[in-house]
Order: C-alpha cells, then structure tokens, then sequence
C-alpha cells in the first residue's frame, strides 16, 4: 500500500452531514489524506481539498462555495484547482508557509479566521516544531473541530483501542491548546471524521501521550518516517 496516491482519484469515499462532507480521494491509500466542506452563514468552505470525481456536485449540494481554506503548510493539495473552478481565493493564516507559491488561484491572508464573522470560525495557531505550521479551526454553530494534521484516525495516528490519535511526533508534545474543547464533530485531515462521543475522544487523545509513546514509537514510527520522506520527495 502506498502511503500518498499522486494520481487522480478513481473515486472518493465519502462522509455525508446535513451541513458538511468529508471525502477521501484515494481510500487505499495509507495516509487517508481527507478534506472537508462546510456550510456556514457566510456559505460553504471547502478545507484542504483534493480533487476526485463529481466531489464539486458533493460541494454544491451544500450551497455556493465562498473559499477554500488550507490548514496546514503541507496540504496545498488541490486548493488552487477547486478555487478556480468555484472562482473564490485560497484562504491562508499570516504566518503559514509554503502554500502561495503552490496555489494557481488569488492567495488571502487572516489574521484570526478565514471569512467574514458570518462565517463563525476561529483558528487555533500550532507551531510545534520547525516546519510544522498547522492551524486547528474550530466552527462554533455546529462544534466541528478541523484537525488537520496533529490528530487523525488513520491507521498511523493509532494505538491500542484508541479512536482518535496523535501523530507519532505529536505523542511527546501534544496540542494542550485544544483541552477543554467540546467538539460535537471532528473532522481531521487523515482518516474518517468522528461524529460519535467527539470530546471524550478528544480528551482521551489529549490524555496518556507519554505513556503511549513506546507503543507509537514501535507500532507507527517507521510508517511515520516513511510518511515524512514521502512529502519531502512529493
């Protein structure tokens, strides 16, 4: 199994809600790389996108697309291809990398939070290391929690019995910037959104790093380096 798919998708697997999607464009693959739409106020953001046929219909469903916003400084994925064909701008944090030179679409930097106030987000900064520059984004009407790379629940964020997890680098230094949430709803950036008691799962992926590291470190290490050669060669 590879762990990115760089062709084009032969399908997604998708995550239907009444106010949100979530698709995954190559379900065989091992990163389950994921993206999002939400339907806001202000009208439906598509978040970390990657293409994958009749994914725009999927969209559309939900209303008019007003932006597509990229979360992490690696997931320029297919932002700049949906922007286009939806004529909106890449919405990006001040400080996030790497993303505007990888995006053929209009690039906008926020401060706080892609949109208008309508659109009822609120970005949560995460810069843990070097190179790693995530933003968690938080919708407050529906209590969706956007994990885009820290937490995830494909099989490589995984231990145990856990159904959320942290990145294998993330165990030791986990986002104490996110205890006490209450998400309703948890859509992460790889692997299937979690719509089923979301705090506790929250909680207990927040809980217990250090003393799941070992276990991490055995279980999801060399996948986790083989994930980082990947990206870099990609």
């Amino acid at each position: 199994m590879v762990v990115y798919d760089r062709g084009d998708s032969a399908g997604a697997w998708v995550a239907e809600f009444d106010d949100a999607i979530t698709w995954i464009a190559h379900p065989d693959e091992e990163a389950k790389r994921a993206s999002h739409a939400i339907r806001t106020d202000e009208g439906v953001w598509v978040i970390d996108p990657i293409d994958a046929p009749g994914i725009d219909e999927a969209i559309e469903g939900l209303g008019a697309v007003v932006g597509v916003a990229v979360l992490t400084c690696w997931h320029a994925r297919d932002a700049g291809v949906l922007a286009r064909r939806h004529d909106v701008a890449v919405h990006v944090p001040e400080w996030l990398d790497r993303i505007e030179e990888r995006v053929e679409a209009p690039v906008e930097r926020y401060a706080l939070a892609p949109g208008t106030r309508e659109s009822g987000f609120h970005t949560i900064p995460c810069r843990p290391f070097p190179r790693w520059q995530e933003a968690f984004l938080y919708h407050e009407p529906s209590a969706t929690l956007v994990a885009p790379d820290s937490l995830g629940t494909s099989d490589p964020h995984l231990v145990g019995e856990e159904r959320l997890g942290l990145s294998f680098f993330r165990r030791l230094q986990p986002p104490r910037q996110l205890a006490g949430l209450e998400p309703d709803r948890i859509l992460v950036g790889h692997g299937e959104p979690i719509a089923d008691d979301a705090a506790g799962a929250l909680d207990s992926a927040l809980t217990g790093t250090r003393r799941t590291f070992p276990t991490a470190l055995l279980e999801n290490g060399p996948d986790s380096l083989r994930s980082i050669v990947s990206v870099l060669r990609g």
